[in-house]
C-alpha cells in the first residue's frame, strides 16, 4: 500500500466492515490528522470499540498492525501537506529559517502546556515517595528514550550514590534478575509499547521491583503493567520519532521528579552537591 491511497482504502472497503469497525473508519476519516498520534487503547477509547477491533481493522487494509496503520496515515497526512509535517501555531506570513524558529519554539511550548496538564501531583509525591525508599534505582530506556534514562541517573547521581544506569537491553534483564524487593526500576518510554519494556515488566514482577513509567500513554501495555505511570505530554506522529519535544516533556516531568525527591531532604541533598563539586573543581582551569 502507498502512504497517499489508505484513505481511499478505508473508503473503499468501508462497506465490507463490520459495524464495530465502521466506527473506526468513521473516526479516522474525520480526524485524519488527530488519529495519527494516539494510541491503540485511546483510538478504541474514542471510538468505543475494543482494542481488538482496531487491530483486526488494520489487517483488513492489508497492514500488518496498528503502527504500520499510524504510519500510512503520517504518510498521507504529509502528502497531502506537500511533504510538510503539521506545524500548529506557526505564523503563515513567515518563511525561512524565521518560520522554522517560531514553529519549533511554539512545539515546545505546547510540549509544556500539555505536560502541565497531564501531572497528577499524587502520582509525582508516590514517585518520590518510593525513590527515597528504594535501596537502588535503575534507570533504563531503549532508543531515544535511553538518553532520558541517562540524563536520570546523570541528575539523580548528584544527590545520591543509589542510581545506576544500564542502557543495554540485555544487561538490563541481567540486573533485574539479581535485584530484590526494595529496588526499584524507573523506565523510559514515550509509547510504552515496546517489547523491551515487556520483558523489564515480567522479570521485574517476578521478583517484586516496583517500575516507575514515564510515558505519554498510561493506557499502553507498559502503563497497563507498570506500578506508575508519569504521563508527559507532546504529541510525537510515527515520523517524528524521537523528536525533540517529546524529550523536551519528559525532561520536564524528570525535574518535577527530582525537584520532588531533593525537597525530602534538602539538605542531606545540598551536601552531596557541595561534595561532588569540591571534587570534580580540580576538573575545571
Amino acid at each position: 500500500m502507498t502512504g497517499h491511497d489508505i484513505f481511499e482504502t478505508i473508503s473503499s472497503q468501508y462497506f465490507q466492515l463490520t459495524n464495530s469497525e465502521k466506527k473506526v473508519a468513521d473516526y479516522v476519516l474525520a480526524h485524519r490528522v488527530d488519529a495519527q498520534y494516539m494510541s491503540i487503547s485511546e483510538l478504541a477509547e474514542e471510538c468505543e470499540v475494543a482494542d481488538a477491533t482496531i487491530s483486526r481493522f488494520c489487517r483488513r487494509l492489508g497492514l500488518t498492525g496498528y503502527n504500520a496503520f499510524k504510519l500510512e496515515l503520517a504518510k498521507a497526512s504529509m502528502g497531502a501537506r506537500g511533504g510538510r509535517t503539521e506545524s500548529r501555531g506557526e505564523p503563515k506570513e513567515l518563511e525561512g529559517f524565521e518560520a522554522i524558529r517560531q514553529q519549533r519554539f511554539h512545539e515546545s511550548i505546547s510540549a509544556l502546556e500539555q505536560t502541565m496538564k497531564l501531572v497528577d501531583a499524587s502520582k509525582m509525591c508516590y514517585a518520590a515517595d518510593l525513590i527515597c525508599q528504594a535501596k537502588r534505582i535503575a534507570c533504563m530506556g531503549q532508543g531515544s528514550s535511553m538518553v532520558l534514562a541517562e540524563e536520570a541517573w546523570t541528575l539523580f547521581s548528584t544527590i545520591s550514590p543509589h542510581f545506576l544506569f544500564i542502557p543495554d537491553s540485555h544487561l538490563q534483564i541481567n540486573t533485574l534478575a539479581l535485584m530484590e524487593e526494595g529496588d526499584l526500576v524507573l523506565f523510559f518510554s514515550y509509547s510504552g509499547s515496546t517489547r523491551e519494556l515487556q520483558d523489564v515488566l515480567e522479570v521485574a514482577h517476578s521478583r517484586k521491583v516496583k517500575v516507575i513509567l514515564v510515558s505519554r500513554f498510561p493506557k499502553s501495555p507498559g502503563g497497563q503493567r507498570a506500578d506508575l505511570v508519569l504521563q508527559c505530554g507532546s504529541n510525537e506522529g510515527p515520523l517524528q520519532a524521537g523528536s525533540a519535544t517529546a524529550r523536551l516533556a519528559q525532561l520536564f516531568v524528570l525535574d518535577l521528579l527530582f525537584s520532588e525527591v531533593v525537597s525530602r531532604n534538602p539538605q542531606q541533598a545540598t551536601e552531596n552537591r557541595e561534595q561532588i563539586a569540591e571534587a570534580v573543581a580540580r576538573k575545571h582551569l
